[in-house]
């Protein structure tokens, strides 16, 4: 039967977090349809099962692994370059990997970790592929978001959430970036054949929140056996990525394979600049509009 996301023969996948949840259920994936997958992860023994599985799912493409800490911009930097050395094409670049944390702590370069990770990393990696994902087109960029988006808003006085902090409006803030981040970049790439979309993958049973102990994270593990697998979770992911149906539709935000509306200040373009901004300026990345 054919598959109805269609072949992924020669072309080349890059996954952030690839090494667990809905992020190896999407490598697993894509490797059965003949992709090359580059999956990133932190910890090297999990990388290493993780690849056993996604090449024991392969039809033909390679499946590897390029270890990195997406909290240190030094790590995505040089996880962006070890990429540009190892392959010469990038096709679809997945931006999955995030956290939530029930206390602020800051990464290595002074931001706050949950900031850093789930939107700071995809804003730097994504513009330091853009001309090999431009070179590649057509080609696609999908970022994991959430509806946890609706419970964020952005204070552009205090990204860092320096004056207030608490877990699941922090984590749902950076989620709400991860659309702006969307949006405006649909929009920049627009003419050059590289798509940019996003989606919420809905209440996934995975590890995430497995190290936080705050009432959100208990919640959260209270509700696992009624969440979905990682593999349905992973479903419109993989649609995004591959599926013929979205070849050429950009700027929008997906839940079950049906675009949605993201909460309003997405839409304002004046907020997504100057989120955007305000990126390059965190990141040390200054990029031509």
């Amino acid at each position: 039967m054919e598959n109805p996301n269609g072949g992924m023969g020669g072309k080349t996948v890059l996954i952030t977090g690839g090494t667990s949840g809905i992020g190896k259920a999407t490598a697993v994936a894509l490797a059965a349809m003949g992709a090359d997958v580059v999956v990133s992860g932190r910890d090297p023994k999990r990388g290493g099962l993780a690849l056993e599985e996604i090449r024991a799912h392969s039809t033909g493409g390679s499946v590897e692994l390029i270890l990195a800490d997406l909290s240190a911009q030094a790590e995505v930097r040089r996880l962006a370059e070890e990429f540009r050395e190892r392959y010469g094409r990038l096709d679809v670049l997945i931006n999955n990997a995030g956290l939530v944390q029930s206390t602020r702590i800051e990464t290595p370069d002074g931001i706050e970790a949950t900031l850093a990770v789930n939107h700071l990393a995809p804003f730097l990696l994504t513009n330091l592929l853009l001309d090999l994902l431009e070179q590649s087109a057509p080609s696609r960029v999908v970022t994991v978001s959430s509806e946890a988006q609706r419970w964020g808003s952005i204070d552009f006085d205090d990204l860092q959430s320096r004056r207030k902090y608490q877990g699941f409006p922090v984590y749902g803030m950076t989620k709400l970036a991860n659309i702006m981040f969307t949006y405006e970049l649909a929009e920049r790439l627009e003419g050059t054949g590289v798509t940019a979309t996003c989606m919420h993958p809905g209440a996934v049973n995975t590890r995430f929140a497995a190290n936080n102990r705050d009432f959100t994270a208990l919640l959260f593990r209270a509700f696992k056996p009624f969440m979905r697998s990682p593999e349905r979770g992973a479903d419109t992911l993989i649609y995004l990525a591959s599926s013929r149906e979205v070849e050429g539709v950009s700027g929008k935000y997906y839940s079950d394979r049906k675009w949605i509306e993201p909460k309003e200040v997405a839409l304002d373009l004046e907020a997504r600049r100057r989120l955007w901004e305000a990126s390059e300026n965190l990141t040390g990345l200054k990029v031509a509009a």
